[in-house]
């Protein structure tokens, strides 16, 4: 079994030069979307793909660049395809994101509740979750603003998808003992890592865990950065990876 992905964008929250850090992790019976950020919906459009071939949607963290496009995919699905898509989405996540962050705009008479509008499937973290037949995930809550839950993604063993998250390096070197093999890794390239992992902070991890590592989330100045990231590889827009 091969899991495709391809980061439909892998800019920060203050891009320009790149849509919204976003993954489509593709199988045989099965596309998934990682975050919807505020960029997703035109970027889906640029890459010649719909809301409609969408089997789901798997939500980090409530920021708009992870979630803003949420209501153009719940408008879309309802008024042009006229299904319900389906979000998979932490259990402490969907109060937060309905009531913060989706409400006011989606609310239209009897249809106010997030489940008028999405399939909402609650996860729990650090539980092993078959979402398809060859995908299993499994959340790790990571730190990421203070009092605000966010969650990395381990998939299927082996393979880390990281929401924004602070420098971890004890986590990082649990996973690669324990067979972790590919880690996406969201990276800031400048000044301190209040809320985010520095590539400063990536660049102190051993060459072996380096290898490992492709980094994604980063800003516009990240061609500066071509030859400077060590072993680790900068993921490129658009490029399809298989991940064994």
């Amino acid at each position: 079994m091969c899991l495709k992905i391809t980061m439909i964008g892998t800019g920060n929250a203050f891009a320009k030069a790149y849509f919204n850090n976003n993954a489509l992790l593709e199988l045989d019976n099965m596309k998934l979307l990682i975050d919807c950020g505020i960029t997703l919906p035109h970027a889906l459009y640029q890459s010649g793909r719909t809301f409609a071939e969408l089997d789901g949607v798997l939500i980090s963290h409530i920021h708009a660049d992870h979630i803003g496009g949420l209501e153009e995919l719940a408008y879309q699905m309802m008024y042009t395809y006229a299904k319900k898509p389906t979000l998979y989405i932490a259990e402490t996540l969907i109060e937060p994101l309905w009531n913060h962050s989706l409400r006011g705009g989606l609310v239209q008479g009897e249809l106010d509740h997030i489940e008028c509008f999405f399939n909402v499937v609650p996860l729990q973290p650090n539980t092993d979750i078959q979402l398809a037949e060859d995908l299993k995930i499994k959340l790790l809550k990571t730190d990421h603003i203070k009092n605000k839950d966010s969650y990395s993604f381990i998939i299927n063993d082996t393979f880390f998808y990281s929401a924004d998250m602070t420098f971890n390096p004890k986590l990082l070197e649990e996973l690669h003992q324990a067979g972790v093999q590919t880690f996406y890794h969201d990276c800031q390239l400048e000044g301190p890592g209040h809320v985010h992992t520095t590539l400063k902070e990536l660049l102190t991890l051993p060459l072996e865990l380096q290898r490992k590592i492709k980094l994604m989330h980063y800003g516009d100045t990240i061609g500066n950065y071509i030859g400077k990231t060590g072993a680790m590889e900068i993921v490129e827009q658009g490029k399809p990876s298989i991940i064994e």
